[in-house]
This record gives structure tokens, sequence and C-alpha cells, in this order.
């Protein structure tokens, strides 16, 4: 059986080659670059399974990187920064990145993410999705599928409403993070938001009555009090 390839692009040689002595470990065939542009180069003569990424590099930064990436290749990237603001990690997840871990990371929490990523990635890419060409999001039983603004848990079609199916598509693209009323309302409406308007609680708890099985105890969008609403990882 062929090994999965993994590129491990940053610009620290000693991150570098500790990632890819765990991976080595768990038998992947490790590829190396120490920016954007060397990253890019690797993926012209290479076939890569992961991508682990840095943002911050020199000649070409792992934001560029991505969008670079992401114009003709699917395959998961997960993003390594230093900074852990929840605005930097929307960035990172909004220019194409699957996951998203702060340094300093443990190494076998990172490893533990690349055989998730890459369980998922085959998943999803399986011949009969492949045939449909579904951009298809889970989240436990739910699926939420991009391209055709389909959302089904299990076997069952949930309609939503566009406005409705975009705040369920942010959370779930950006699992983990937690967006503020104020957040959600600027990203979805594009609009400024005023204080005193709660028409994003009122969205989320129809979206709520839709596809929770109980709304007052939600398995999905998770309120944390004070901020806003998140989709667990």
């Amino acid at each position: 059986m062929e090994k999965e390839t993994i590129l491990v692009v940053d610009d620290e040689k000693e991150i570098r080659d500790l990632i890819g002595i765990y991976l080595a470990n768990d038998d992947y065939r490790v590829l190396k670059a120490g920016n954007g542009i060397e990253a890019l180069n690797s993926l012209e003569k290479e076939n890569v399974d992961l991508i682990i990424l840095d943002i911050m590099m020199p000649n070409m930064d792992g934001m560029e990187a991505c969008m670079q990436i992401r114009k003709d290749k699917n395959m998961p990237i997960i993003m390594l920064s230093a900074k852990s603001e929840d605005i930097d990690k929307i960035m990172g997840l909004t220019t194409g990145a699957d996951d998203y871990v702060t340094k300093p990371f443990n190494p076998l929490e990172l490893i533990a993410r690349v055989k998730s990523q890459l369980r998922r990635y085959k998943r999803l890419n399986s011949s009969a999705a492949l045939e449909k060409n579904e951009a298809v999001i889970e989240v436990d039983d739910l699926l939420i599928n991009i391209d055709t603004h389909e959302v089904k848990k299990g076997s069952r079609e949930i309609k939503l409403t566009p406005r409705e199916f975009d705040i369920l598509l942010l959370l779930a693209r950006n699992k983990g993070i937690v967006f503020s009323i104020e957040k959600i309302y600027e990203m979805v409406w594009k609009e400024e938001f005023f204080q005193s308007d709660n028409t994003v609680m009122v969205h989320i708890r129809k979206i709520r009555e839709k596809v929770e099985d109980n709304p007052r105890k939600p398995r999905f969008i998770k309120t944390v009090w004070g901020v806003g609403y998140k989709i667990e990882n």
C-alpha cells in the first residue's frame, strides 16, 4: 500500500524536522518546504495528500499560499500559527484551511488531527461523492451541501431559508469558533449591526427548531453565554 504524503511548510527547520519525525513514525511520507513559494513548487512535482502550513513565513506567507493552493487543489490543509485570537483562526479558515493549530502545540495532537482530516477527506471524496460533485460539510449526522444548498439530518431533508442556511454554514465551516451576534449579522447580512436588533437570535431559534431533536438542549448550535454561538469540533 502506497504511503500517504504530507507536505510540512514552516520557515523554522526545527519545527519541520520535529513534525517530520512524528509523521514518519506513523508511516507517512514527508515532504518539507520553508515558505509558500517552495510549497507551491513541491505541489507541481508531487502528489500530496495533506498540507501542514505555517502562517508567518517570509517570501510568501501561509494565507497567500493557501489561497493559491485552493485555486485548483482540495486536499486538507492544517494551518499552524503562533496567534490564538479567534479572528486569526477565522481568517485562516476562510482562506481555505480545514483546521487550525496554535503554537506551541502537542505533536501527538497534531498527528491526531492529520489522521482525522485524512479520514474525512477520503470519506467525502469517495467515488459516489465525486460522481455527484458535492461539497459537503458533516456535523455528526447533519450534512450540509454547499453546492445544492441542501441540509439533511440522516435521510430527512431539512428546509432552511437562505439566511438560515448561511448562518448554519458559517458556524459549520468554523467549528469550535465562537461568533458574536454582531459578527454573524455583519458576515451574513453584509450590513452594519444595530445593538437593539434581535434578528440573529430569531434565526438561530428557527434553525434549532428545524435541526435539533430538542431545541431547548441543542446538540449542534451551542450558546456561549455572553459571547455568542458556535458549532463544536
